[in-house]
């Protein structure tokens, strides 16, 4: 998608600092950060919101393995002692950019409730 930021990212015109990649997720480090360590989690493929996942079996496949990837994304960042996975969704829950996207924080005492 060509006015997506993320998607930018994933084609090279953007430049990050990315922490992890592989052929079907990405992950680099918030511009504003809100905890010590803070990145962002995307799938390569553009998906606007977690409203847009179906039942597929290519987006079963791609999901699974996103999630499946956090504990070693987690591991590589030194997130020993816990951290927290977010997906915002909508303007309601204040999702700023429209490509699905997890942000991973830690290194800090999470505060419950969040926002």
């Amino acid at each position: 998608m060509s006015d997506c930021v993320f998607c930018g990212i994933v084609n090279g015109e953007i430049p990050s600092d990315i922490v992890y990649e592989d052929e079907k997720i990405l992950c680099f480090r918030d511009l504003q950060p809100q905890a010590p360590v803070h990145v962002l989690i995307i799938p390569k493929k553009h998906c606007k919101s977690l409203d847009d996942i179906d039942e597929s079996d290519e987006d079963k496949a791609l999901f699974g393995h996103l999630i499946a990837k956090v504990r070693a994304i987690a591991e590589l960042l030194g997130l020993d002692n816990g951290y927290r996975l977010v997906a915002n969704c909508g303007e309601d829950g204040y999702q700023t950019v429209g490509h699905l996207h997890f942000h991973l924080l830690g290194k800090r005492k999470m505060l419950w409730p969040p926002g």
